[in-house]
């Protein structure tokens, strides 16, 4: 192997670990704050939640901490593509990965807008009304709620299209065990399951109840194995061999 060769190979098993890092913090500092501060409860008993989420003071800086979250999570994943493109000669998945992300993370930023902001100043103008207006902002509350379904069905399809592209990308180009590749194809799948699910039942449902925590520990299962994997490789790679064998 030349000089360049040498260089380079590191340099993308180090991407490869930087990904898996920053896919896999991401989506725990988004889970931690989410089981922290978000507001929990009938997410399609519109009267009961708009009270929680009026009720609740730190709900802006949530979502501004979730949207945190998940952009380094999705960044992650993006690092992992560049690393995909850097060894393969037919750069055609990881490329439309890194689209489908860029699309993903803006899609988000409009729902965590939707929801973290315009939702509460809804909920908000609501709780603070009386009498006849109090309909009005509460009719006010639903239709921005009802964008902010339309915003998560689409951004999870968008997901689940990055995922499913990138998993095939691993599959394709192996920087890390296959199965992981087959894993994000599986977690892709399941977020587009989920968005079509949100789309005609709303934010809540048997489906979504036991599909999404799945959909969450296959996704973080893909992260730290991207870490681990790597590392492994390299460690197994730094043996040296008996030429004799």
């Amino acid at each position: 192997m030349d000089a360049r060769g040498q260089t380079r190979e590191p340099s993308v098993r180090n991407l490869v670990k930087l990904g898996g890092a920053l896919a896999a913090g991401g989506l725990l500092f988004n889970a931690l704050v989410t089981m922290a501060w978000h507001p929990s409860g009938e997410e399609d008993d519109h009267p009961a939640i708009f009270a929680e989420y009026a009720a609740s003071d730190g709900w802006i800086a949530t979502h501004f901490a979730q949207f945190l979250g998940v952009a380094v999570a999705l960044g992650g994943l993006f690092v992992l593509c560049r690393a995909l493109v850097a060894v393969g000669e037919t750069n055609l998945l990881p490329r439309l990965g890194m689209g489908a992300l860029i699309a993903s993370v803006t899609a988000f930023a409009i729902l965590q807008g939707l929801d973290g902001i315009g939702l509460k100043q809804a909920v908000d103008a609501w709780a603070g009304a009386s009498g006849p207006e109090q309909e009005l902002r509460f009719a006010d509350a639903e239709t921005v709620r009802w964008l902010e379904w339309g915003f998560q069905s689409f951004f999870r399809i968008l997901l689940g299209l990055s995922l499913v592209l990138l998993g095939l990308a691993v599959v394709a180009r192996p920087l890390v065990a296959r199965w992981l590749g087959w894993l994000a194809v599986v977690a892709g799948v399941a977020s587009i399951a989920i968005a079509i699910d949100v789309g005609y039942s709303g934010l809540e449902g048997s489906f979504q109840d036991t599909v999404s925590p799945l959909f969450q520990i296959g996704l973080l299962v893909f992260g730290i194995g991207l870490v681990v994997g790597t590392h492994r490789d390299s460690a197994a790679q730094a043996v040296p061999r008996d030429p004799a064998l």
